[in-house]
């Protein structure tokens, strides 16, 4: 598998849609048993493997019947220093008054 770095958008949201099919097909459920089991409706599953395009309000409730919304604990994960001299070398976050 070719990390996302090396893609383009439309490559990475056709490699979530292929990725998506294969989760539901290792699953052994059809688009209907999933949509079903989501709440989303079966064009939009459909949508979603074959072009990658999916709301996040439906993404969520898919990965839920998946059994894969632990998947999304990386995205946008806070990244954590790998040595002492790049914990120094943080900046102080903006925050709010």
């Amino acid at each position: 598998m070719i990390s996302f770095e090396y893609k383009t958008p439309a490559e990475i949201l056709l490699d979530l849609g292929a990725r998506a099919k294969s989760a539901r097909l290792s699953e052994n459920m059809s688009r209907k048993t999933l949509a079903e089991k989501a709440g989303v409706s079966e064009a939009s599953l459909k949508r979603f493997e074959t072009t990658g395009q999916i709301s996040l309000s439906s993404l969520v409730p898919l990965l839920t019947a998946l059994d894969r919304l632990s998947d999304l604990n990386e995205l946008l994960a806070e990244k954590t220093p790998n040595s002492l001299r790049e914990l120094k070398d943080t900046k102080r976050q903006r925050g709010r008054k």
